[in-house]
């Protein structure tokens, strides 16, 4: 292993300014301890607690971190799971029985990598960090600064994944863990395994060398209902303008294509909700009302694996050199059925009953639907992900005062979706009562049997109802490449006011694809003559397969029908060839629509300083730069010719500045200053100039929508201001404080443009095209207060007894624009960043004794904006989450010093999420409510 003066020399440095660099930012590499050090070992919760603070505390930068109580250990499924407890960082996104979605300080664009090292899935630019199992972690630490040294991307911060390594342990280390894990929505009980097995081995006269190899594997069952009000445009009264019927949609344009004059636009806070609002029908004035035309909801079910592998080597082979040689492997394959039921509230041949609106507003609360209109859904979607990660390192402590760090990295990651759907048609219309808050923000959806025919038309499970219709048969995939060469270097001056120097660069050279096959066809029959013809096509049964049925939907918690049927995705998938023959299709191969290559550059420089006794810091700049070569079809096709679109740019040239000040004010306070200037490069697939386009789905709709990329999107820069202060005020005890400010430039949200074009139903009409700009500018700034804290000197049976808690202030702001129908921005209103929560709070409650711990975790966030809706005719455009929260309970019992049984339950409070249009609008425009899994985990773990 490394020299120990080097090491001395540095250790006496950082204790003088009580700032001890207890591990490498870039390889992860703890260094070796001295004989004159005693290393106190604290196992449990407080130790994995007071582990995370050393390392907060000894960071020039501000972060947080956590670290598992033990190998293995993590009371988690995955990363996301193990972030919720961190001050700062919001989870959103429950589910398919996971959280699924992190952001730090309100904002979602974070950089991961694993063990200081880049890491990505498919063509995208980050990893999903729920494909890492939380088996394989030995830690994560959050960046809420950046220094120099690191990637630049990521305006919201960074996440470091750190996986186990063979020189972690002092020799051989055996692990073994296993959960069974029940959720009750599916009524499943799935695996959870883990394996760990490591060893170090000297080798007589040529060092010495390590091995280690970590496996996990699991296996997840979930479903989630939704039950959802669509959202809201303007109808004509009882008293329409001359030449419309009463309660009939207010066309949104007058006049032909291309000479359309406009009668209101899709705002994003709505039209006046004002009883008697009215709007211009070729200069007369008619009141209006707003009204939902469609309810629907869901059943998505299915089973996800992943399989996950990490393997470490290292070799010592003399006191000056370290060599590294490490895979990460990750996979994630998912088999999914979604049931989707459609009814429209509205039906242009028929007609509606005289609707009622909540009090002093024009908004439409309960309707009757004559001869109701619908359809149902059901299709399967099988997804599979492999990604691969391969790293040559080699750490050499070139003198006493210079060490180099290189690496070369290699990584490709693959992934591909089928998807199979096939749509029923309402075959007979019965009438429909829809009260699209018949509480809490729940709708109530009714039908009504017609006694005088044979069949109940209420009855959504009858195959009577029902027609065969519409076959969706698409596929798409994206894969990505990556080669990286890093190069580090530090030296020690261990002077008067200069204790280091670092500088180096990096090297990677990307590559991102994308394909896709898509074909789809209406045709029309009875459902029972269709099994008929599947019959004859050559399945194996009497094509009664087919019928999917939903039972116990939204869990009886909504004034809805109990059950409903649909197509079976995993039937259709199984029987592709009878399914496509009947149809009359052949599989269709998938194409490419864009290909992405991209060189990036960095070189960089810190200085680590000491300005008096008691103030140090770090000074640095980056300077990056990125060439791209794109190439892309414009328009997805049967036919696709050669790519008729491409794009050579130089996306950026950036000089990235960092400053960080640490002012250790007492020996138990530290305050911290950091200025950072950081970027987000565009995702590769939002700069894809591929165009989809969809026909109109309701009767109400005017316009279709359509899709496609910019090229011509630049990166977001924010600039990055950020202060704190934190009180270590006993050995597992601190209280801490943060204040930031983020001012974001070029931020990419949804712009739109109008297109005239020939529909697949061969109508020609307008289309509403969404595609990203750099079109708006956004500041965020916050407070952040965290505690972790074990009082002392309690009696005795409450000794053990602590808890660890954070609270977020957050204050966002950005300037979205409002767009007439054609596209043009007619003005800009000002709304909170999307996805962020004003306040967040995290409330774990501990209590440990000698071979018995037990946590209790409370996580809540307020409402937060998450984006924008059909642009083709909601009022209000903005959705936005009603608050959320998650109770979690989790017990661990040493039977023996090697073997450990835990019990966990997650989602204990068993809310619904709920969705809704415009701020403020939760009761008055409420949109989705979701229902989600609670699993109740029973685990063993054997340790030597």
């Amino acid at each position: 292993m490394f020299k120990k003066t080097h090491i001395a020399s540095a250790i006496v440095l950082a204790f003088s300014c009580q700032l001890s660099y207890a591990q490498d930012e870039v390889t992860n590499t703890p260094p070796d301890s001295t004989d004159d050090i005693e290393v106190i070992q604290v196992s449990g919760i407080r130790g994995s607690l007071n582990k995370a603070l050393d390392e907060k505390r000894a960071s020039v930068q501000i972060v947080d971190a956590i670290v598992a109580e033990d190998i293995g250990k993590f009371p988690d499924n995955n990363v996301v799971e193990a972030l919720q407890r961190v001050s700062g960082v919001q989870t959103t996104g429950r589910g398919g029985g996971e959280v699924s979605s992190v952001s730090i300080r309100g904002l979602s664009d974070v950089h991961t990598t694993v063990n200081g090292r880049d890491i990505f899935t498919g063509s995208g630019r980050d990893v999903s960090l729920q494909d890492i199992p939380a088996s394989l972690l030995s830690g994560v630490t959050v960046y809420k600064t950046r220094s120099a040294k690191q990637v630049e991307r990521g305006i919201a911060g960074s996440i470091d994944i750190k996986t186990q390594r063979p020189f972690n342990f002092d020799g051989k280390k055996v692990v073994l863990a296993a959960r069974g894990i029940y959720s009750d929505q599916p009524d499943k009980v799935d695996p959870n395994l883990s394996m760990l097995l490591s060893n170090r081995w000297d080798l007589d006269g040529a060092g010495e060398f390590g091995a280690l190899v970590n496996v996990s594997y699991s296996k997840t069952h979930y479903r989630d209902d939704t039950l959802a009000a669509g959202a809201a445009l303007p109808y004509f009264t009882n008293q329409p303008a001359t030449g419309f019927r009463p309660y009939s949609p207010i066309p949104r344009t007058l006049g032909a294509p291309g000479n359309e004059t406009s009668v209101w636009q899709s705002l994003e806070n709505g039209l006046p909700t004002t009883p008697g609002s009215a709007l211009d029908i070729n200069g007369q004035s008619a009141e209006y009302l707003l009204g939902r035309d469609a309810v629907f909801g869901n059943s998505f079910s299915g089973e996800r694996k992943r399989p996950a592998i990490t393997a470490s080597f290292q070799w010592a082979p003399n006191d000056t050199l370290e060599l590294t040689a490490e895979g990460f492997y990750t996979g994630y394959r998912n088999e999914s059925q979604n049931s989707l039921w459609h009814a429209f509230s509205y039906n242009d041949n028929v007609g509606i009953e005289t609707p009622v609106t909540y009090d002093d507003t024009n908004v439409i609360k309960q309707r009757q639907t004559l001869g109701a209109d619908g359809f149902v859904s059901g299709d399967a979607t099988s997804q599979k992900t492999d990604t691969y990660l391969y790293a040559l390192g080699a750490k050499w402590q070139a003198s006493d005062y210079l060490t180099i760090n290189s690496e070369l990295v290699y990584q490709k990651s693959d992934y591909e979706s089928d998807f199979l759907a096939m749509r029923f048609n309402r075959a007979t219309f019965p009438t429909l009562n829809v009260d699209y808050n018949n509480g809490g923000g729940v709708p109530a959806v009714v039908y009504e049997d017609d006694p005088n025919t044979p069949v109940n038309e209420a009855d959504m499970s009858a195959v009577a109802n029902w027609n065969a219709a519409d076959l969706y048969d698409n596929g798409d995939g994206n894969s990505g490449d990556s080669i990286a060469f890093t190069f580090d270097a530090e030296y020690l001056f261990g002077g008067t006011y200069i204790d280091k120097v670092s500088f180096g660069g990096r090297y990677e050279k990307r590559t991102a694809e994308a394909f896709t096959r898509t074909q789809n066809k209406y045709q029309p029959t009875s459902l029972t003559n269709f099994m008929s013809q599947l019959v004859e096509a050559g399945v194996s049964d009497d094509g009664s397969g087919l019928i999917y049925q939903v039972d116990d939907y939204f869990d009886g918690r909504a004034n809805v029908f109990n059950n409903f049927i649909a197509a079976d995705g995993g039937y259709l998938l199984d029987n592709v060839d009878a399914v496509r023959a009947v149809y009359g299709f052949n599989k269709e191969d998938k194409y490419k629509t864009f290909d992405i290559k991209e060189d990036s550059y960095a070189l960089y420089s810190t200085m680590n300083f000491y300005l008096f006794e008691n103030i140090s810091g770090e000074v640095g700049a980056r300077y990056v730069k990125y060439n791209q070569d794109m190439k892309f079809q414009s328009l997805l096709s049967k036919n696709p010719a050669q790519y008729d679109q491409t794009v050579e740019s130089e996306s950026i040239n950036k000089l990235l500045p960092s400053l960080s000040l640490n002012w250790n004010i007492t020996e138990d306070i530290v305050g911290r200053v950091a200025y950072t200037e950081t970027l987000r490069m565009p995702n590769y697939a939002d700069l894809s100039s591929v165009a989809r386009y969809e026909d109109p789905i309701t009767k109400a709709q005017e316009y279709g929508t359509g899709s496609t990329g910019n090229p011509n999107l630049q990166a977001t820069e924010s600039k990055n201001y950020d202060l704190s202060l934190e009180w270590y005020f006993a050995d597992t005890s601190s209280l801490y404080a943060s204040y930031f400010k983020r001012e974001i430039d070029g931020l990419v949200i949804s712009s739109r443009r109008n297109v005239v074009r020939e529909g697949d139903d061969g109508e020609t009409r307008p289309y509403v095209v969404s595609f990203p700009g750099n079109a708006s500018d956004g500041e965020l700034s916050g407070l952040e207060l965290g505690l972790v804290y074990f009082p002392e000197n309690l009696p005795a049976v409450l000794d053990g007894l602590g808890m660890q808690a954070s609270y977020t202030n957050l204050d966002s702001s950005q300037d979205t624009p409002d767009f007439d129908s054609l596209g043009n921005i007619i003005g800009y209103t000002e709304t909170s960043m999307t996805g962020v929560s004003d306040e967040s709070v995290s409330v774990v409650g501990i209590y440990e004794r000698e071979s018995f711990d037990m946590r209790l975790s409370y996580l809540w966030r307020s409402a937060f904006y998450s984006g924008t809706t059909d642009a083709t005719f909601a009022n209000p455009l903005q959705i936005w989450n009603r608050p959320e929260q998650s109770l979690d309970f989790q017990v661990s019992y040493n039977i023996t010093e090697d073997v450990t049984v835990t019990f966990d339950a997650t989602n204990l409070l068993d809310d619904k999420y709920q969705t809704y249009y415009g701020e403020g609008n939760e009761n008055l425009f409420n949109a989705g409510s979701s229902i989600f899994s609670r699993t109740f985990a029973l685990g063993a773990r054997y340790s030597f």
